[in-house]
């Protein structure tokens, strides 16, 4: 059942069947005769089910709502092209909507496995296998981009955009400055931490991240409303936390290129995860991928600090230490 967090401000978890995030967290907001959804679920029966019964309960007329996403990640986007209708305005950023729509998005990314060490024989079953790539929205919608600064005003709630690049390009949080209020989408949860990952070329996601990390540092924030987990209010200390899990991430992947030069995919391997495998191999496809991302993103980090070095060898990328 929808949960109210405050007046006329809903919450239902939209479950994520056999992925460790368990869950997304879809947001109405009721106004004046118009709804607002932030968030939606993947474009999958069992996200579409749980939608249409959150909907019916809080009786959202779909033809009189608009959708905010966060970022263009299918657990947040992938629903919206079932939901939406002709008066629907759906409202994300223009570099995650690029990216979303990008033809080449996917075999991008399987070069970028392919440089940094991910075995050619795994590379298309771990895209295949991907949620982002299973359950995504359909392209036959149009979207209306915001930037930093702009509102959307819904019933007694005047919501601005706040860029947050790092999780994606363009990543966007939602600030009711009144009520104090922030809808962190991905940027910052609570007892899990973002997954920052590289997927291309001459991009620092981790530096983004660590940057908008600091942008938002001061705002005056009461409750954080975030995309997965419980909504939580001790802001500026999970915001120092996060910084010290990829000061400690850094530590640990110097420390593992200390035994010599290695791929991002043998650097993943070696790392400390939090998940239920005793053994690399055991890990599933999909969550070496994230790994594997994750560790490429840190790596390109220590680079741009000065701290690692990467080398082409037969087209493959390796690190070491500088």
């Amino acid at each position: 059942m929808p949960e109210e967090l405050f007046p006329d401000l809903f919450r239902e978890l939209i479950p994520l069947p056999k992925n460790p995030l368990r869950a997304v967290n879809s947001y109405v907001i009721r106004g004046d005769g118009r709804f607002l959804i932030i968030d939606t679920g993947m474009n999958r029966p069992e996200c579409g089910g749980a939608m249409e019964e959150y909907l019916k309960v809080l009786q959202v007329d779909l033809t009189r709502t608009d959708f905010f996403i966060t970022h263009f990640h299918a657990d947040h986007l992938g629903l919206v092209s079932e939901l939406f209708q002709p008066t629907s305005n759906i409202y994300m950023s223009a570099p995650d909507d690029r990216s979303f729509r990008d033809p080449e998005h996917w075999n991008g990314m399987a070069a970028t496995a392919r440089i940094n060490g991910f075995p050619e024989a795994d590379i298309s079953t771990a895209i295949d296998r991907h949620p982002g790539f299973k359950y995504h929205a359909r392209h036959n919608f149009t979207t209306t981009f915001l930037r930093e600064g702009d509102t959307i005003r819904i019933g007694d709630y005047t919501l601005t955009c706040i860029e947050t690049p790092g999780h994606t390009r363009g990543h966007m949080c939602l600030y009711e400055q009144r009520k104090k209020l922030l809808f962190s989408g991905d940027h910052i949860l609570e007892t899990i931490t973002p997954n920052i990952s590289l997927w291309a070329e001459n991009e620092d996601p981790l530096f983004a991240y660590l940057q908008s990390l600091d942008k938002i540092y001061n705002y005056d924030v009461a409750h954080v409303l975030p995309g997965h987990r419980e909504p939580f209010f001790h802001y500026c200390k999970r915001i120092d936390e996060l910084k010290r899990h990829h000061d400690a991430r850094n530590d640990e992947i110097l420390s593992i290129l200390r035994e010599g030069k290695k791929t991002a995919y043998a650097v993943a391997s070696r790392m400390t995860w939090d998940i239920d495998c005793k053994r690399w191999k055991d890990f599933p496809l999909p969550q070496q991928w994230f790994a594997g991302g994750e560790a490429l993103a840190h790596l390109q980090y220590l680079q741009g600090k000065g701290k690692v070095k990467r080398k082409l060898r037969d087209e493959t990328a390796f690190f070491s230490l500088i």
